[in-house]
C-alpha cells in the first residue's frame, strides 16, 4: 500500500512524521492517516510535496515495488525439468520459442484449438 511505502521511506531517511509533514508543508495528520492507510488515495499534489523531501520520485511512491513481496523460491520439480530439457540438447532460445507459441494459443478459443 502507498501508505506503508510512505513510512518506509520516512524511516529509512530517519524522520518523523512530524518533520516530514513539515518539510514537505502538508499536514501531519492526513500524513499519518495516509501512513495507517485510513486514507488510502491522496492526490498527486500531496505526492509531488512527499517525493522530493523523501528522495524518491512520484512514480516510486504510486507504484508496487518488487522488493515489498519477496519471491517464492523455485520449485526443485522446475529446476529438474530444465536441466533435463537442457541435457536432451534444447536451447534457451527453443524453449522461449514454445512459451511463445503456447501463449499465442491461450489467446485462442477452445473451438479454435480444436
Amino acid at each position: 500500500m502507498i501508505g506503508t511505502r510512505i513510512q518506509n521511506l520516512r524511516h529509512q531517511k530517519r524522520m518523523s512524521i512530524t518533520e516530514l509533514a513539515a518539510r514537505a508543508g502538508v499536514a501531519k495528520s492526513y500524513l499519518s492517516s495516509i501512513e495507517r492507510d485510513l486514507q488510502s488515495n491522496p492526490s498527486i499534489q500531496f505526492l509531488r510535496k512527499l517525493a522530493p523531501v523523501l528522495g524518491v520520485n512520484v512514480q516510486t511512491l504510486i507504484l508496487h515495488d518488487a522488493s515489498e513481496h519477496k519471491p517464492e523460491p523455485l520449485d526443485q520439480e522446475w529446476v529438474q525439468i530444465i536441466q533435463e530439457l537442457n541435457e536432451l540438447g534444447m536451447s534457451k532460445d527453443s524453449l522461449r520459442r514454445i512459451v511463445r507459441q503456447l501463449k499465442s494459443r491461450e489467446n485462442l478459443t477452445y473451438e479454435q484449438a480444436q
